[in-house]
């Protein structure tokens, strides 16, 4: 059975990934939130980003395990972070540390074939890439995580002009601090 191309996002209730100024201070990541996205990452494959996403992750999680003021589940996550292979999509990057890739374009095909390639599913991040791996339809599976805010404005994690998807719920869960798990996977 192939890999699977997970898209994983906190997102508000109104339905934006990021305020609009890009601010992401309404997350409300406590350490059950963040024990349970160690659980479901640890085994992926790899790390779809692209550059954005992979820079921010680059500025903080190498090294995260070394800080004092990590917690014991924060370097757990930097472990993952810094072992799992990672592709990188971008026009403009030349290079990337950490075990990553660069790769310039979205390929259905090539994506098709790293999905044939043995290992655990490959977690998709970052919502401009996702839009392109959702308008070419390769994602397979949405986790979205609500959080209990509405912004009002700020960055739609869907856009308006984007294809029908159809979809099946897999799976809820609610958390302690009211973060709410949807996971739906693609109906083809």
């Amino acid at each position: 059975m192939p890999r699977k191309i997970v898209f994983m996002l906190s997102v508000s209730l109104d339905g934006y990934f990021a305020g609009p100024a890009g601010e992401l201070d309404w997350h409300q990541v406590d350490d059950e939130l963040h024990e349970h996205f160690n659980e479901v990452l640890a085994p992926m494959g790899a790390f779809l980003n692209g550059r954005v996403m992979y820079e921010e992750m680059a500025q903080f999680w190498p090294t995260a395990d070394q800080d004092p003021a990590s917690t014991p589940t924060m370097a757990d996550y930097a472990r993952i972070w810094r072992d799992m292979p990672k592709i990188v999509y971008s026009r403009t990057l030349q290079r990337a540390g950490w075990n990553a890739t660069v790769v310039r374009e979205v390929v259905a095909s090539e994506v098709v074939a790293l999905k044939a390639q043995p290992g655990g599913d490959l977690a998709l991040g970052g919502p401009d890439l996702a839009a392109e791996f959702i308008r070419q339809d390769l994602v397979d599976e949405f986790r979205l995580y609500v959080h209990p805010v509405v912004l009002g404005r700020g960055r739609p994690l869907f856009p308006p002009a984007g294809p029908r998807l159809d979809l099946r719920l897999a799976e809820t869960r609610q958390f302690g601090n009211g973060v709410v798990l949807l996971r739906y996977e693609r109906v083809r």
